[in-house]
């Protein structure tokens, strides 16, 4: 059974989904690929997962993370390529940005291969199903250009600015 509720965030409202107390999703209200098929889902905002969720949210936004507050467990459903490339981006470090291209050169290594294509690691990572917990407001394109975001590019903005990442600086972290 999948589980959802509302979310309030200071870029707004925002709906979750779990399962077995693992958040399976998190997107923003409205935003690009939210979830078609929503009728079925069951509100129940008590569960512990959503507080863990809210609770990391708000000292996310209030710029007082902490290893204190409990990471939620993620479940993210999506294919294996997805999943790859998803693991990829929460390594990406709170402030610090990455290009699709550096997440397909690792990608790429890992499976022997010698590339792998930034825009099927742009398609992965544009699906994204949990917002801002797997960081994909983290990668920009090549030279460090700002580039779509599911949310809305003033969202991902916001997020940038939120963890101070430097976007004039040339030097990504490579993943």
């Amino acid at each position: 059974m999948i589980y959802t509720c509302t979310i309030s965030t200071p870029l707004g409202p925002a709906t979750a989904s779990a399962e077995e107390e693992a958040l399976t999703g998190l997107w923003f209200i409205g935003q690009k690929y939210y979830p078609a098929q929503t009728d079925a889902w069951v509100n129940e905002p008590e569960l512990r997962i959503f507080q863990t969720l809210q609770t990391w949210l708000d000292n996310y936004f209030s710029g007082r993370e902490s290893a204190a507050v409990p990471f939620p467990e993620l479940a993210p459903k999506g294919t294996d390529f997805q999943k790859a490339v998803w693991d990829i981006l929460l390594e990406i470090p709170h402030g610090r940005l990455t290009t699709y291209g550096e997440i397909g050169k690792k990608l790429a290594s890992s499976r022997g291969l010698s590339s792998m294509s930034a825009q099927a690691v742009g398609g992965a990572v544009g699906h994204n199903p949990i917002s801002i917990l797997i960081p994909c407001h983290r990668v920009v394109g090549a030279g460090g250009s700002l580039t779509g975001y599911a949310g809305g590019l003033e969202k991902k903005k916001a997020l940038l600015r939120l963890e101070e990442a430097d976007l004039t600086s040339r030097k990504l972290f490579e993943v």
